[in-house]
């Protein structure tokens, strides 16, 4: 693999020119293609074989226009004047029910001066809207059509806020100003660690290329494919930030080569051969990680998971292709541009190298006493994980400035915090009932009994379908749906029994319920698969049953830290205002003065940020290995080379760290709590992998487990495919190192 990646970078090298146009040809035309063409996107959040699902399923069956799940919207009226029964208020009202109705795909609109349509102050309305044909996709934008027409009430001084029936993961995802301030703070840590402006923008230049790619497959792939609206902006966190990663380790050791006095191409191709074997099997990794989503059971989770991976593969062949086409065009003049207040490089570069280096030697020395103050350290850090609470993140929690937040807020305020999640009580009736006044007794029967079932504050009359064989009813909980509360309810209204009726229950919280509970069921077999087969790839990378096993177990670790912070920030309320969450509102719709408010993190986000963060921390795993290994079969000695390799990484694995952190951290910003769960667990995990997990753990247990790192069985040495990641003739191009007491043999077959 050394060898073939090797030919490919100095191909690439030697045809740099022809390389660079072909990818920004791709780049532009992919680009587009996103523009002309659109870019559609479903967030598909159904699960087949759940009670949800079934209930949802049953509402397409002749209940009439509108009850498809996703097929109404209300608009949210308020009077702060006074009550809508006013006659010139009500006149606006129904001249906007009028204009809503011209409206495509509105087939009904039912009036707020229903029974049940306005609060009991009357100044809060709703207008049901019903559509009929409409894609679900395109809810948005019908929405906001809507939303337009209902102006004749705003004129006469109502506030009208619109508001869909879609699930938080439908809401829109705007992109562009995170990545912005992402790449300029990449920037600015690429020019302190490089000095030149021209070195630094190659990263920037391979990860932008890579990111346009990527967004441009993700896009079209939506008119093949259900597309989540979360697709794009996850891609644009972890394409970014491995595509700088993965530039930056090429980057680096080409430049160390170059500064060696190895030729322009040559020093492609050994980097190539080097370290784009790492690049490779670090991506790999993370590929593997996502696709293992595929086995958690719920639709959109694995959608998710492998559009992400499309950006991480597109950054895995720019890294391998565009970073040597530069480094081959640019020749020397990759350390143009030199900023005069950085300092000379190879005096910053080699004063980093034995900073690190000194720290590997320091904990050689002390390997038990380090590994016992990183094991309590990062204990501590992972011990708040144990109260993580898991939830439904509803329109609540929404920016502010959100239309879906106020039209909450309304809601709340006028009928109770359940008016926002009603569950949609679907029963099969065993025998055919007839439609209209007075309803059947069995139906009566089944009214009376969710009435009563603790935690239900109203249940809607009942609805019959046109054959007679279910009925529907409108269930509107106590509790909002980001209580968890609502989940019991829901679990109380599956328990009952009524006689000839089978029940199902749908909604919102009721289909998230059921996705927690599948990927509640699924979980360790999607852990057990990453690991396995993370564990697996690293073995065929380094031919060390020993070392794979440990770096699984290391990123174990780290993800403790990131689950820790995730409980903090959120399920503990200690930072939730500082990540820019609003707080929740009281009853009479005036916000809690508080500084301290806890946030539900939806179910499937742990196992998504699982998959994400072990791909991850294995790429700082593999660097870090490749060095050590290349330090060790040059020496043999263990300990040398444990502060070798962590002196030759130490400083560009920080520097990756680093830009991977301020692009999460950048991410935050975004006004959607799903991402800003995602840049906290992310930019916290990535923080503490490089520090103390590399720096101190990693090292530590190297040194203590001595030849055994290198160890490989016999017969497993004899059936394991040479996949070496490393150039076998780099190893030993330079004077070996003379070996120290601790000397050891390798077994492996490459020793």
């Amino acid at each position: 693999m050394a060898s073939l990646l090797g030919r490919l970078g100095g191909w690439c090298a030697r045809h740099g020119r022809a390389v660079l146009a072909l990818w920004i040809i791709v780049a532009g035309v992919l680009t587009a293609g996103t523009l002309v063409f659109g870019r559609p996107v479903n967030s598909n959040v159904s699960i087949p074989g759940t009670d949800a699902q079934r209930a949802h399923d049953l509402m397409r069956d002749g209940f009439g226009p509108g009850y498809d799940p996703g097929g109404t919207m209300q608009v949210v009226l308020y009077s702060k004047d006074g009550p809508l029964l006013d006659a010139k208020r009500k006149r606006a009202v129904e001249k906007a029910m009028a204009e809503v109705r011209k409206v495509p795909h509105v087939v009904q609109v039912d009036t707020p001066y229903r029974v049940g349509g306005l609060s009991s102050n009357m100044m809060i309305g709703v207008m049901t809207v019903r559509l009929s044909g409409n894609d679900s996709s395109k809810l948005a934008e019908t929405t906001k059509q809507v939303s337009a027409a209902a102006e004749p009430v705003r004129q006469a001084g109502i506030e009208a806020v619109p508001a869909d029936n879609g699930t938080p993961a439908d809401k829109e995802i705007k992109t562009g100003s995170s990545e912005i301030i992402g790449v300029a703070c990449a920037l600015l840590v690429l020019l302190l660690a490089f000095g030149t402006l021209v070195a630094a923008m190659v990263p920037i230049f391979t990860a932008v290329i890579s990111l346009a790619v990527g967004l441009g497959v993700i896009g079209l792939l939506g008119h093949i494919v259900d597309v989540p609206k979360q697709a794009s902006v996850m891609a644009s966190m972890i394409g970014l930030g491995v595509g700088i990663d993965y530039a930056l380790f090429l980057l680096s050791r080409h430049r160390k080569l170059l500064a060696d006095g190895v030729p322009v191409h040559e020093s492609v191709r050994r980097t190539a051969a080097g370290a784009g074997g790492a690049v490779l099997f670090a991506g790999g990794t993370v590929v593997i990680a996502l696709s293992a989503l595929m086995l958690a059971g719920f639709p959109m989770l694995r959608t998710l998971g492998w559009i992400t991976g499309i950006s991480v593969v597109c950054a895995v062949l720019t890294s391998l292709t565009l970073v040597p086409a530069l480094l081959g065009v640019l020749g020397h003049r990759v350390n143009a541009l030199r900023l005069p207040l950085v300092g000379p490089r190879r005096d910053r570069a080699h004063s980093a190298a034995n900073g690190w280096a000194g720290l590997g030697t320091w904990v050689a020395g002390r390997p038990w006493r380090v590994l016992a103050t990183a094991v309590i350290v990062l204990g501590a850090l992972a011990a708040p994980a144990l109260a993580i609470k898991l939830g439904t993140v509803d329109d609540g929690y929404a920016d502010r400035g959100q239309s879906s937040r106020r039209a909450y807020e309304l809601m709340q305020a006028g009928f109770g915090p359940g008016s926002n999640g009603p569950l949609i009580v679907v029963g099969e009736l065993g025998t055919k009932a007839p439609a209209g006044d007075p309803p059947p007794p069995v139906v009566k029967d089944l009214k009376n009994r969710l009435t009563y079932v603790p935690g239900v504050a109203y249940v809607a009359p009942a609805k019959i379908n046109a054959s007679g064989t279910a009925v529907l009813f409108q269930v509107v909980p106590e509790y909002a749906p980001s209580d968890p509360r609502t989940a019991g309810v829901v679990r109380a209204v599956r328990g009952l029994h009524v006689p000839d009726v089978g029940l199902h229950v749908g909604g919102e919280v009721a289909g998230m319920t059921d996705a927690g509970d599948r990927i509640a069921e699924r979980t360790p077999a999607v852990i057990g698969v990453v690991v396995l087969l993370s564990a697996l790839l690293l073995l065929l990378a380094f031919r060390a049953p020993v070392v794979a096993i440990k770096a699984a177990l290391m990123n174990l670790i780290s993800l403790g830290a990131a689950f820790g912070a995730l409980a903090i920030v959120f399920s503990y309320g200690l930072g939730s205002r500082l990540v820019g969450m609003d707080p929740p509102v009281s009853m009479d719709g005036s916000y809690l003065a508080t500084l301290f408010f806890t946030v539900p993190i939806d179910s499937y986000v742990p196992l998504m940020l699982f998959a994400v963060l072990f791909g991850l921390s294995m790429d700082y795993e593999v660097f870090l290995l490749t060095s050590v290994r290349q330090a060790y079969l040059r020496s043999r000695n263990n300990r040398l080379a444990v502060a070798e390799g962590l002196g030759a990484t130490g400083r560009v694995i920080t520097s990756a760290a680093l830009i991977m952190v301020v692009v999460f951290v950048a991410f935050i910003a975004y006004p959607d709590p799903l991402v800003k769960v995602f840049g906290v667990g992310l930019a916290v995990a990535i923080a503490v992998d490089a520090t103390i997990i590399r720096g101190l753990l990693v090292p530590a247990t190297m040194v203590l487990l001595g030849r055994l790192n290198w160890w490989c069985p016999a017969w497993l040495d004899r059936i394991l495919p040479n996949l070496s990641i490393t150039d076998h003739a780099e190893d030993h191009d330079e004077e070996p190192v003379t070996p120290g007491p601790d000397r050891r043999l390798v077994t492996t077959g490459q020793s």
